[in-house]
């Protein structure tokens, strides 16, 4: 009899957890159907290709080395934060925003963007290669099962 209860119970639980997978599953693919993306064109590679064209006619390769690449990076990174100061929270998509508001801010991550892939190739970090890697850790460390819908840092999670 106890038998048959316990296998009553894991049938229950299992058509449950089919319905909240299926859920939880449709769910996801309806978020991501609604996500920006990026256009394909230009790729990292084709960045760090113009940037070091513009550096090159300018004589500018003396002073993009890492250090100063990454002091000219966190600048504008200071500079993106300036945008947002004072604002509170700010709604995705920047609804609130300007026309002239978010091509400034396009203009700051931009220049982000371009600081960054530059100080990739000083320091010989193939960054496509790298993120694919670092995802990887981060599905390692963050298991969706296990943090699905926290901010939990990976080392405050219990196995």
């Amino acid at each position: 009899m106890q038998q048959n209860g316990a296998a009553s119970d894991l049938s229950k639980h299992s058509a449950s957890h089919h319905t909240a997978t299926t859920n939880d599953t449709a769910e996801i693919q309806q978020q991501q159907s609604d996500r920006f993306t990026f256009s394909t064109e230009p790729t990292l590679e084709e960045i760090r290709r113009m940037q070091a064209e513009f550096t090159d006619e300018r004589n500018w390769n003396q002073f993009h080395q890492p250090r100063n690449l990454l002091l000219a990076l966190v600048g504008e990174v200071g500079e993106v934060s300036e945008l947002f100061q004072w604002r509170g929270e700010v709604t995705e998509g920047l609804p609130d925003w300007t026309e002239t508001e978010r091509e400034h801010l396009a203009h700051e991550l931009s220049d982000v963007l371009i600081y960054l892939v530059e100080l990739a190739e000083k320091c010989k970090v193939d960054l496509p290669q790298a993120v694919l890697r670092k995802m990887a850790l981060n599905r390692l460390k963050y298991p969706a099962n296990k943090v699905h819908g926290s901010a939990k840092k990976y080392t405050e999670y219990k196995d």
